[in-house]
């Protein structure tokens, strides 16, 4: 298999739940387009991307709805970007998502190529499959068009108006039953597979956008593929202090976050002589240790930044590395009360900024 030929398991989100609506097994459609009928279980997986547009093209037919492909990714919409919705969904300008789908697309397929072309005052959000000779791809670019409208309402909600959508192949059904689904009447036997809409919304800030998980993000999706096996434990230590703070961190967490299966971070981790709970331990036990000597936060508050249940679950484990409580340690340690002016100041640790 090429290595053009592939994409993420995620690309077929939801496909169980849309060909139920049309009377059709997907374990059933799996199997004849020749893929694992668990895939849905393992959206992390790479899987042929000539097989999923065969799919497509499978489901089609046995539905009778030429329009399978294009309604299907209006349905499925955004979850087909798996983990990089992170990082479209928390940068700041919709300009700025779509740079970002185009440079980290290949983390999601290199079966097609996302594209956007500035044409005067206008905008065109274009998307190619990567096909073998032969293969069928006019399902496979009508989904991504399906996908490529809710990616788009995502980002704008109620003020997403195109200017048109365009589509290289001729029409599979009536102009109606396309502008059904996509609000819009399309072009066909185009130059493109895609979107037109006006340059300017492009500046669009996202409101709901959170610039700290974005930078994160986006600094792990620029380093993963140049990570070691041996710097694997400190750079899950290092997502695990910057969690922390947010809310409870799990394997689960960590694993998505680095577009991983919880099982095989957990398999590289052993390779390298640990465990997730290990680092998580070590990582709570240092964090633990700097706050308590750089913050005046309260035994309560520090419990729930540590990701424990409560001060008791905190308390225990404390006690169990360094063999005294939270507050005798800091008897010991001559730090029972912080300085007034750092508790106003509300300064952070050096390491957390």
């Amino acid at each position: 298999m090429v290595k053009t030929d592939l994409t993420r398991a995620s690309a077929l989100a939801r496909l169980d739940e849309f060909c139920e609506k049309y009377g059709l097994d997907h374990r059933e459609m799996l199997a004849e387009a020749r893929l694992p009928t668990d895939i849905l279980d393992h959206p992390e997986s790479l899987i042929s991307y000539s097989r999923l547009a065969s799919l497509l093209e499978i489901c089609a037919e046995r539905a009778s709805h030429p329009l399978f492909g294009l309604e299907y990714g209006a349905f499925q919409g955004t979850a087909v970007f798996g983990r990089l919705l992170y990082l479209l969904k928390n940068a700041k300008t919709v300009g700025d998502s779509i740079n970002e789908l185009m440079h980290f697309y290949y983390l999601h397929s290199h079966g097609g190529k996302v594209a956007v072309t500035i044409e005067g005052e206008c905008v065109v959000l274009s998307y190619e499959p990567m096909l073998k000779e032969g293969t069928p791809t006019r399902q496979a670019a009508e989904l991504a068009v399906g996908v490529g409208k809710t990616f788009m309402k995502m980002l704008l909600g109620n003020n997403w108006h195109p200017y048109g959508v365009h589509f290289r192949s001729a029409a599979g059904a009536s102009p109606q039953a396309y502008s059904r689904i996509l609000g819009i009447t399309p072009q066909f036997d185009s130059t493109t597979n895609g979107w037109i809409f006006d340059a300017q919304v492009l500046n669009t800030p996202l409101a709901d956008a959170d610039q700290q998980l974005h930078s994160l993000m986006r600094e792990h999706l620029e380093k993963v593929d140049e990570l070691s096996p041996e710097q694997l434990p400190s750079y899950v230590q290092h997502l695990m202090k910057n969690f922390l703070p947010n809310g409870r961190v799990t394997i689960d967490l960590i694993a998505d976050y680095m577009m991983l299966s919880a099982r095989s971070l957990q398999r590289y981790l052993t390779e390298e002589g640990t465990s997730f709970q290990k680092l998580l331990d070590q990582t709570r036990q240092e964090m633990a240790e700097r706050y308590l000597k750089e913050s005046n936060l309260s035994l309560t508050q520090l419990s729930g930044i540590l990701g424990y249940s409560d001060l008791a679950a905190f308390s225990r484990a404390f006690q169990r590395w360094y063999g005294i409580s939270p507050s005798d340690w800091r008897k010991e340690h001559g730090i029972l009360a912080m300085p007034r002016l750092l508790s106003q100041r509300r300064r952070r640790p050096s390491w957390l900024r």
